[in-house]
């Protein structure tokens, strides 16, 4: 289980390593996304997102079918998945304007599309805040484990979010995990162009004077894994399949996350210390 250059999937666990994790590394700070790596809130967003689009791009009335359309979008919202909205808004009025449409402003397409969100994941916010909904229920398994471990592990943890920050905020303390965080929660601004995850790494790594050896990244999206990556960490991918929890990776995201370089792959955080004994246990 401890050996580092170990890879594949292994025995007796759903941890999955794709290359030896680096020895002699002192751990000191972990980057999370949130939605869909430990917030499920939100579950659903993309077929939200996506059936919005293909509604918009209809209306230029090319000769291009729903399920065309829809295949265009899944490419381009998944590219942009950990950026913050505005940016999937953005392409959305590039792709009507190449077809000679004329779109809205990308700002209030992202409103249009958090009302549509709302109106889903309402019932679940409302649940949380009432206490008819148990915090656990709405967590990828294993969520507070990790972080329990990583804390005990004198682990420094930041949370970065391409959704609205004032929603991450209200999220998270929905959840019960601000604590964990601090004030190292991280989200989009109207003012697109103050944040990104990226942003977020390179301010981490010089408040506190350290390179990305010391930096590992949890999530499921393309933008943070490759971002961890590029900064020299260490970059776990969350592939969990959102719709049907209890140890199962999504193969899609399994592949969009190995494309951008994650070392380790895992369906959820239910083997959370076995996770840790893992990294740690690497020298």
């Amino acid at each position: 289980m401890n050996n580092p250059n170990h890879t594949g999937l292994l025995a007796g666990t759903s941890i999955e390593l794709m290359r030896p994790i680096p020895t002699h590394r002192e751990w000191r700070f972990a980057l999370f996304d949130f939605d869909g790596t430990l917030s499920l809130i939100r579950e659903g967003w993309f077929e939200i997102m996506s059936s919005m689009f293909v509604d918009e791009l209809a209306t230029c009335r090319t000769e291009e079918t729903r399920e065309e359309l829809a295949e265009l979008t899944r490419r381009f919202i998944t590219d942009l998945t950990g950026k913050q909205t505005i940016y999937q808004m953005m392409r959305l009025a590039e792709e009507v304007r190449k077809r000679g449409g004329h779109p809205q402003d990308a700002l209030e397409y992202k409103h249009a599309y958090h009302q549509r969100l709302m109106d889903h994941v309402g019932s679940r916010r409302d649940g949380l805040r009432d206490g008819s909904i148990d915090p656990q229920e709405l967590l990828v398994p294993g969520s507070v484990e990790i972080l329990e471990q990583l804390r005990r592990r004198d682990v420094t943890l930041y949370l970065a979010s391409g959704t609205d920050l004032n929603y991450v905020l209200e999220e998270t303390e929905l959840l019960g995990l601000s604590h964990y965080f601090g004030t190292h929660i991280y989200g989009a601004l109207d003012d697109f162009a103050n944040f990104s995850k990226q942003q977020v790494i390179h301010q981490m790594l010089d408040d506190h004077k350290i390179d990305g050896s010391q930096l590992l990244g949890f999530g499921d999206g393309y933008v943070e894994i490759e971002n961890v990556k590029h900064a020299g960490g260490f970059a776990v991918a969350v592939a969990t399949a959102e719709s049907q929890l209890g140890g199962v990776v999504d193969p899609w995201k399994r592949q969009r996350l190995l494309e951008v370089g994650a070392d380790i792959v895992i369906p959820d955080f239910q083997e959370a210390g076995r996770l840790c004994e893992l990294i740690w246990n690497a020298d």
